[in-house]
């Protein structure tokens, strides 16, 4: 009997990992990507502002405007990327390009399907009622509810084993890979919820590997 595909989610994660990962490169790489995390400081105090307001919006109109979900899809998807090559994933050894845009050719990638329109009940009780439980989850998952990925939690320590066994073998073992992208794109999907950027629930489910389950091939 065949297993039902699971229904590809509005926020999509991909990434691909590099297959030739320097053995020490991983030890500076929280030095190497202080630029990006001064940029992205100021770059998430703008994501809070664009939030409140497209609050509003989608309170009065149903309607996210279109910039500012561009503009706040492109911050999570360059704190991805920061996260990727740093402390989040340590999957790649390719500097992350100062841009909200997507690269094509970078091994990370991030989007969210603009909705049409979204709920005005549910904008008032998305991320501090509905999105709680997923906060517990995420609190184990990062060390605390904070992006980007800076330190602690989960998915840290998992990357960390991962650059002990490019350290000791030169390979980062690809069951590990799986599974901290799996973890990576379950925040992610809670972090757009919570961002009203989709009234699609985040499901309760750890999908694995670099690609996006249910999306084409």
């Amino acid at each position: 009997m065949n297993e039902a595909m699971p229904a590809v989610h509005p926020a999509r994660l991909a990434a691909g990992l590099d297959p030739s990962l320097s053995r020490w490169l991983w030890l500076v790489k929280w030095l190497l990507a202080v630029p990006h995390y001064v940029v992205l400081f100021f770059l998430w105090v703008a994501f809070v502002g664009t939030s409140v307001v497209a609050f509003f919006s989608i309170l009065f109109t149903g309607r996210y405007p279109r910039p500012l979900f561009d503009f706040n899809t492109g911050v999570l998807r360059w704190s991805w990327r920061v996260a990727y090559y740093a402390y989040g994933a340590l999957a790649t050894d390719r500097y992350p390009p100062f841009t909200l845009a997507d690269v094509p050719d970078y091994p990370a990638h991030w989007d969210v399907a603009y909705p049409e329109q979204l709920s005005r009940g549910l904008v008032l009780v998305k991320w501090w009622l509905l999105a709680v439980p997923h906060y517990l989850v995420l609190g184990f998952l990062l060390g605390g509810l904070k992006l980007p990925w800076a330190s602690g939690g989960l998915i840290a320590l998992l990357a960390i084993f991962a650059g002990v066994s490019l350290a000791a073998t030169g390979r980062y073992p690809r069951g590990l890979f799986d599974l901290v992208i799996g973890l990576n794109r379950w925040v992610l999907r809670v972090v757009a919820y919570a961002a009203l950027l989709t009234d699609v629930y985040p499901p309760f489910r750890l999908d694995q590997g670099g690609d996006e389950p249910g999306a084409a091939s």
